[in-house]
């Protein structure tokens, strides 16, 4: 369990790590918890460095039943998720917060937000521009116009 170059910190018992301990994976994430023959084994907690954790019930290095929770306090859930879906794009911190129209939005893109004209709307592949009824590529080439339906989707 110990990689070379990941410190832990936890007993040694016949020169494997047991009971409560601490381990850093070499990428910073950090697993505090029980262990029993070098693996995690029981109760324990994975910190990641982006802020969110995934606390499990582990059994022989596998997690068994666990939850992740993100660095805002929303926790996923396999059934029922709701954010950032087809039927409601909002992050969990823009329902609990809201937003305002034109200000930065949260993003998933690495690169962060994309720059789009004032009083328009991000679609994923460009902007919508209210005022011409017109999906526009980030570059400004006319993609499409939208029906109400998508109009209306936009624009909640």
């Amino acid at each position: 369990m110990a990689f070379h170059g990941s410190p832990f910190v936890a007993e040694i018992k016949n020169g494997r790590i047991e009971g409560k301990g601490k381990y850093t994976f070499p990428d910073g994430n950090v697993y505090v918890g029980f262990f029993k023959d070098s693996q995690f084994h029981g109760k324990g907690t994975i910190h990641f460095k982006n802020g969110g954790t995934y606390e499990a019930d582990w059994v022989e290095g596998r997690a068994v039943q666990g939850f992740y929770t993100f660095k805002d306090g929303l926790e996923y859930e396999m059934e029922d998720w709701d954010y950032c879906t087809e039927r409601d794009r909002r992050f969990y911190t823009e329902r609990v917060r809201g937003f305002s129209h034109g200000a930065p939005q949260l993003t998933n893109d690495p690169a962060g937000p994309r720059k789009i004209p004032p009083n328009t709307y991000d679609t994923g592949d460009g902007y919508y521009c209210p005022d011409a009824n017109r999906i526009y590529d980030y570059e400004g080439k006319m993609l499409r116009e939208p029906d109400q339906d998508e109009a209306n989707w936009i624009k909640r």
